[in-house]
């Protein structure tokens, strides 16, 4: 038995199965790279779905995080720290914003996002108490908790686990008159992923976010946009809804705010909406906690730079061109927003899990989803060499795949 087989094995005794991982056991990584625990070198073309936008074990991060675990990690928030202040300045500096409430994961900015637009529902706009209701998008995925999944249409996240949160009406994403059409006296908020992630990187049509504001705005309803994997540098932009020339009332952010190290999420807004929330409505014990501050202060200022943003544009542009040219050849469609990309396999070819499988037997990581799509979204710091090789091993095992003659 393999080292990696006996780890496995290890996991299927006392690990609830709640995922089917590749058959890879990770040991170390670095920048765009893992190693296993046998040895081999995989390149990553996954990033933790964009937590890890900056590479594994980046040094000013990994640096940053040193300094603050010989100090302190922990106060929860019944006192002061001292990162959390130059944090959360930080952060609503470039989100262009006021306030911020730091929490943990991404599904958690999700929750505070909702519990905020009902407030700001009931106590400014003057919604009836218990009728709020924020319109949302077939095919969304905003995170696993119980009240997040009652507003997916996917049967796998719902099967078992109503009943469901009420107060949410889906609608076609991409659709702006059916998301008009939705909107009534009780909706408080329009929770939009600028590009669905989970459901394959679909992206909609480039009027289609402008128009969910311009809808929005009209109907005084909150536009909040979970840039939890679009956001932080991932899509050529800060935000993706900076490449649309859209500004929404509440970022919601997560993944690559922790820079791969720890969990940090974040619901950024302005004072006149975030301000509802008063002490003791809303908290975390580990949200903003001092280490996770250091941390994300020191992502924000990476991203301060613009170089994240600007190589993420560049190689994209590269990943596009390479992926393009495999349309017809087990190909069936490439959708790209800066170094992220949804791959649409031939069915008749292969899953998206088989290609992923034979990916992982030539070195490369990927993921797929929803039947016979696969997802790339390497590091941002990610070679253009390397990402041209992993280009070459997907074309050639779309090669050794395709029926021969």
């Amino acid at each position: 038995m393999s080292t990696a087989a006996a780890f496995i094995r290890g996991e299927d005794d006392h690990l609830a199965r709640t995922y089917t991982p590749l058959a890879v056991v990770v040991e170390r990584g670095e920048g765009a790279w893992v190693t296993d625990v046998d040895g081999r070198r995989y390149l990553d073309c996954l990033a933790a779905y964009s937590a890890v936008n900056f590479g594994h074990g980046h040094p000013t991060l990994l640096e940053a995080a040193r300094a603050q675990l010989e100090r302190v990690t922990l106060t929860s928030r019944a006192f002061h720290n001292d990162q959390l202040g130059p944090f959360v300045t930080a952060l609503a500096e470039l989100a262009g914003k006021d306030l911020v409430i730091p929490m943990n994961t991404g599904a958690e900015a999700v929750e505070t996002g909702i519990k905020v637009a009902r407030a700001w529902g009931y106590r400014v706009k003057g919604v009836v108490p218990g009728r709020a209701n924020i319109v949302v998008a077939d095919g969304n995925f905003h995170g696993r908790t119980t009240t997040i999944i009652g507003f997916s249409n996917d049967p796998v996240a719902t099967t078992d686990f109503g009943p469901f949160t009420p107060g949410f009406v889906s609608v076609p994403y991409g659709d702006p008159a059916a998301l008009e059409a939705a909107i009534d006296e009780n909706t408080v908020a329009v929770l939009i992923e600028p590009i669905q992630g989970e459901a394959g990187i679909i992206i909609p049509p480039a009027d289609y976010l402008p128009a969910v504001r311009e809808i929005t705005s009209r109907h005084r309803v909150l536009f909040i946009a979970d840039e939890i994997q679009s956001g932080l540098g991932r899509t050529g932009a800060t935000f993706q809804c900076d490449n649309v020339g859209v500004v929404p009332d509440l970022y919601l952010l997560g993944k690559a705010l922790g820079g791969g190290i720890v969990p940090v999420s974040a619901v950024v807004g302005d004072r006149d909406i975030i301000g509802v929330l008063n002490p003791g409505e809303h908290g975390s014990t580990f949200g903003g906690n001092p280490l996770a501050a250091a941390v994300g202060s020191a992502v924000v200022a990476l991203l301060a730079t613009g170089e994240p943003q600007r190589r993420a544009a560049m190689l994209g542009a590269r990943l596009d061109e390479r992926l393009q040219a495999l349309v017809g050849r087990g190909v069936l469609a490439v959708r790209t927003a800066g170094l992220w990309a949804g791959i649409d396999i031939d069915p008749a070819l292969a899953t998206g899990r088989h290609v992923c499988e034979r990916l992982l037997e030539r070195g490369v990581l990927a993921k797929d989803t929803h039947g016979s799509t696969i997802r790339l979204a390497p590091p941002i710091v990610v070679e253009e060499a390397d990402l041209d090789w992993a280009i070459d091993q997907l074309e050639a095992v779309l090669a050794d795949l395709a029926p021969r003659p």
